[in-house]
């Protein structure tokens, strides 16, 4: 049973990690200089859920395993308010993370104790080493050492590629997590790809010549 937050204190933030590792040793492959952590630079306003899910089906069609959760609405609570959920995106499941606060309250709907009731025994579903792991937002939790934190400890550690979403409010807290084995990433669809399929390998499953059909070659930088 969670006590509402997941510690992380287990294993050393990627940034201070990549410190202490060569170039080389940073690099996805030979050639190929491209972080293994990547954010989404949005504003407050900016949908990415529907963006990350779009980037998820893509690479899923090309026989990419993807693991990781997305946020999605719910019904609407006592309060009137649509339900915060996740979504699972290798079972589908949905997972309620909000709570319901009373209708006008302009107060933060998170529940800490129900992502870290997800997260935790997330750490070791990842041990199955999927090809990218996506999370719909590095935010607050995460900034503090709570929430997806040691999801994305783990994921970095075990080599997973990552592809997740900043606010500007916690844009120093990601820079200051991941440092220089990251890259921060604009709202574009062909972007996201272009990145997720360099980081993950060099072709599609499916895809005979996946640089003639995306562009990316080994030498392309995303920094």
């Amino acid at each position: 049973m969670h006590d509402g937050k997941v510690k992380s204190h287990q294993h050393e933030d990627p940034a201070k990690a990549c410190n202490t590792q060569t170039t080389e040793e940073r690099l996805v492959s030979p050639g190929v200089t491209v972080p293994r952590l990547a954010a989404i630079r949005i504003a407050e306003d900016t949908p990415t859920d529907q963006l990350l899910l779009s980037v998820v089906h893509a690479l899923q069609a090309e026989g990419r395993s993807v693991a990781g959760f997305i946020q999605c609405k719910g019904r609407k609570d006592a309060s009137g308010h649509a339900e915060m959920m996740l979504q699972d995106i290798v079972s589908g499941r949905r997972i309620c993370i909000s709570q319901p606060l009373g209708r006008g309250s302009r107060g933060c709907r998170l529940h800490p104790g129900a992502v870290a009731g997800i997260a935790g025994p997330f750490i070791e579903a990842i041990e199955t080493e999927p090809d990218l792991l996506v999370l719909n937002r590095f935010g607050k939790g995460e900034s503090e050492g709570q929430g997806f934190r040691s999801v994305l400890e783990k994921a970095y550690l075990l080599g997973i590629p990552v592809l997740t979403s900043v606010k500007p409010a916690y844009l120093d807290a990601w820079q200051e997590f991941a440092g220089n084995c990251s890259t921060l990433l604009p709202p574009s669809r062909e972007t996201l790809l272009d990145w997720s399929r360099t980081v993950v390998g060099s072709s599609p499953a499916n895809s005979g010549d996946m640089q003639h059909s995306t562009g990316v070659h080994s030498a392309t930088r995303f920094v």
